[in-house]
């Protein structure tokens, strides 16, 4: 068991869901590890506490976010109605790592957006944690970061962004498991389309739903999914993306993350060479969070194979790459 403590900044870092309950049913707003990124927690029909969230995340009011529920039943107060491929993927991933754009309940609609896009956590401890939240409310849950910062996979990464701003941080669950965001899959149209690739690779969703459609290789289909209309994901050194043998100098001031040895002359500051495609998504996040606090100017990313879970890996990169120029 671990301790409960306050930081020096006055945010709560509690080890019990319970506790981290309270803020929730008082209005307040809490971040908790999901099986993705960590994320932040405060009742949808509570207008105050979502406004917290943006206020928190210093995020765009058109950027939309993500509702959370223990179960599928326990979001129906928000969805208007679930379509036929809403239902099989979630029968298919849920709990997991994927989101669905579904119809909105009027009370969950804005003047310019009329669907919503609802999930179900996956990781260890998550159902049961959401149980002991108002059963009946769902939780908005966008990433617990910044806007505009990578998204946070450890404990420290949501205190080094969200310290002293938001009052309580869930931390039963120190790292998350996957390192890359939920899938979200638009299912109010009559073929689904994947608006943002994620943890749940295009593959698999073909396998419950044939006919769904890749994710818009320019990034236009994030016109209506959440953590796509604005710069993400990318570190404050600059990112740029190695394929093959192209030798790029490496010296003090930069990073290496990829599945080998740096195809260039160092010394590096760091190099991080991960086992598989699956480990270097877990990983990204914290590895740009950490050259960022050690000052680095330059980070150099393998390229993966566009295909599976590299095909996310590749999104995010090439976002980070992008945002920098």
């Amino acid at each position: 068991m671990h301790d409960d403590y306050r930081t020096p900044k006055g945010t709560l870092v509690t080890f019990d869901p319970a506790r981290a309950a309270e803020f929730v049913r008082n209005g307040q707003v809490v971040a908790f590890p999901t099986e993705t990124v960590f994320g932040l927690g405060a009742l949808a029909l509570d207008a105050n506490a979502v406004q917290g969230i943006f206020a928190a995340k210093v995020r765009p009011a058109d950027n939309p976010l993500i509702v959370h529920g223990h179960t599928r039943g326990a979001l129906d107060v928000a969805v208007d109605h679930w379509t036929d491929a809403a239902r099989a993927l979630g029968d298919g991933f849920w709990p997991g790592p994927l989101t669905v754009v579904v119809p909105a309940r009027r009370m969950f609609r804005t003047p310019s957006r009329r669907a919503l896009a609802p999930s179900v956590c996956g990781c260890r401890t998550t159902p049961a944690r959401l149980r002991s939240w108002p059963p009946s409310a769902p939780r908005r849950g966008p990433s617990a970061n910044r806007s505009g910062r990578p998204s946070a996979t450890r404990l420290e990464d949501v205190l080094a962004d969200l310290d002293g701003i938001i009052p309580c941080v869930l931390a039963e669950d120190a790292i998350t498991t996957h390192g890359i965001e939920s899938t979200v899959v638009d299912c109010t149209e009559a073929v689904p389309r994947v608006l943002r690739a994620g943890a749940i690779p295009l593959e698999s969703v073909r396998e419950v739903c044939p006919d769904a459609t890749a994710v818009a290789a320019d990034g236009s289909s994030g016109a209506r999914s959440p953590g796509t209309l604005h710069p993400h994901y990318a570190p404050r050194a600059r990112v740029t993306l190695v394929t093959g043998a192209t030798e790029l100098e490496g010296d003090a001031q930069t990073a290496w993350i990829g599945l080998r040895e740096p195809p260039a002359p160092g010394p590096f500051a760091s190099v991080v060479v991960c086992r598989d495609v699956a480990d270097y998504a877990q990983r990204l996040f914290a590895f740009f969070r950490d050259a960022d606090r050690a000052g680095l100017m330059r980070i150099l990313c393998e390229t993966v194979p566009d295909e599976g879970l590299g095909t996310a890996l590749m999104d995010r990169l090439r976002r980070a790459a992008e945002a920098r120029g």
